[in-house]
């Protein structure tokens, strides 16, 4: 008899359609949260562009108020806006914002105060119209003027983005790329104008406005739009040049582009406007004074003396400052500038706007004497924001590759830095101080 091993009884296998799946694994809250900001980062591509740059815009105002709110938490001194513990609407109306108050409240004097040398002192004349008799338009509702500056900026900035958006997309193909540029201009690190009690909103809405509508080739509709602008700030004699320009290249493309008889009346009114509105402003304040020059000599109180010359008080402080070194930096700086808004990475603009960006800032040169001020005139040379867009999404080539996405935050990281750099350092005043925004 042989012994035998029992083998060992095996049990039957499962059903497969009994067995109970193991659960997915559940992601860490890191992935969870990155799958969350894709889903609405995908949501946002989806909206249209104008949607995009309206949301764009109304987020880096809050932003910006919240860099605003404290600045004037930890940076503000007291004496300057005359509140103990200052906050954000006080800083609406620092600098210049008390001068417009006072010209939204009480218009502007009858005549020109002098001072005890017998020149033209500070006084209201100085300051454009249109954006206090605005804000004037929303003091009668009862609330303050940092409300009321407030609610206008923020109207005219926000249709200002919709407007430089459709300037910048012009050109087929480029809608992606004129919505991330409107996001820069943004974050410029002037930017914080935008929403105090300074022109700058009111000036890049009729300015893109203007651009707009003569690229369009609706001169007529363009010609009240320039006359606001020369009530609001010294943009037309650059805008001038702009209009003469595009007259040019209709002129010499006649034979494949047609430029009708009413057409060319019609450009020929917007060249007169614009003209017009150069000296509007000027005119206006001598007549009301009784002195032709009033303007002139209003500007010279706060340092502006035309009859130094163009472009010499710049030479001079980099002369005072550095000296050869000085100037041959001012010089190098200006040279690249032009090349930039000049070259490639402001190539998919329209020819009228690349030709306001390099004139705009030529312009600023010869007739604004060194001032802290430069920054914020230079956020209506809405190429800059272009420029950095592409420079931005395209890095060195000439079409948006891979990484585009890591190029355009490190930028928008440093335009907040700077943002914020320039809200602490400028916005903010000390009342012996000399650095206005």
């Amino acid at each position: 008899m042989t012994d035998t091993v029992p083998r060992a009884v095996q049990p039957a296998p499962a059903s497969p359609d009994l067995r109970t799946p193991a659960p997915p694994p559940r992601p860490s809250l890191r992935t969870a949260a990155h799958e969350r900001v894709l889903a609405t980062w995908g949501r946002f591509l989806t909206w249209p562009s104008w949607v995009q740059v309206v949301v764009i815009y109304l987020g880096t105002r809050v932003l910006s108020a919240v860099v605003i709110e404290l600045a004037a938490r930890w940076g503000q001194n007291p004496a300057g806006v005359g509140v103990l513990s200052p906050h954000y609407l006080d800083m609406v109306r620092i600098w210049d914002g008390e001068w417009y108050e006072r010209i939204a409240r009480h218009g502007y004097p009858h005549t020109l105060p002098h001072g005890e040398v017998g020149t033209v002192d500070y006084n209201s004349w100085a300051f454009f119209p249109l954006f206090p008799m605005l804000v004037r338009g929303v003091l009668v509702t009862g609330v303050s003027f940092s409300v009321a500056a407030t609610v206008v900026n923020l109207v005219a900035g926000t249709a200002a983005a919709v407007v430089i958006w459709r300037l910048f997309s012009q050109r087929p193909g480029h809608d992606r790329l004129a919505v991330l540029a409107v996001g820069i201009w943004c974050l410029l690190p002037s930017a914080p104008v935008l929403q105090v009690a300074y022109t700058e909103a009111l000036a890049a809405l009729l300015l893109s406005g203007a651009l707009l509508l003569l690229v369009r080739r609706q001169y007529l509709w363009a010609v009240p739009v320039v006359l606001l602008l020369g009530l609001t700030r010294a943009v037309a004699a650059t805008l001038l040049l702009v209009v003469l320009w595009h007259g040019w290249l209709r002129w010499r493309g006649r034979a494949g582009d047609p430029w009708p008889v009413w057409q060319q009346a019609s450009w020929a009114a917007l060249v007169v406007a614009t003209g017009v509105s150069a000296v509007l402003w000027p005119v206006i304040v001598g007549v009301a004074t009784g002195v032709p020059d009033a303007f002139l000599q209003t500007q010279a109180a706060w340092g502006q003396k035309p009859a130094d010359g163009p472009f010499l008080p710049w030479l001079e402080w980099a002369w005072t400052g550095l000296g050869l070194i000085g100037v041959a930096l001012l010089l190098g700086v200006v040279a690249l500038s032009v090349r930039v808004l000049a070259g490639r990475h402001t190539a998919w603009l329209v020819p009228e706007l690349r030709v306001f960006g390099v004139a705009y800032p030529v312009y600023l040169l010869a007739v604004v004497r060194p001032i802290t001020s430069m920054w914020r005139f230079l956020l209506l040379d809405l190429p800059i924001a272009a420029a950095l867009a592409s420079l931005a999404a395209r890095g060195s080539r000439d079409r948006v590759g891979s990484g585009w996405w890591w190029r355009v935050g490190a930028v928008a990281v440093l335009a907040l830095a700077a943002l914020s750099w320039w809200t602490a350092v400028y916005l903010t005043r000390i009342p012996w101080g000399d650095s206005p925004p």
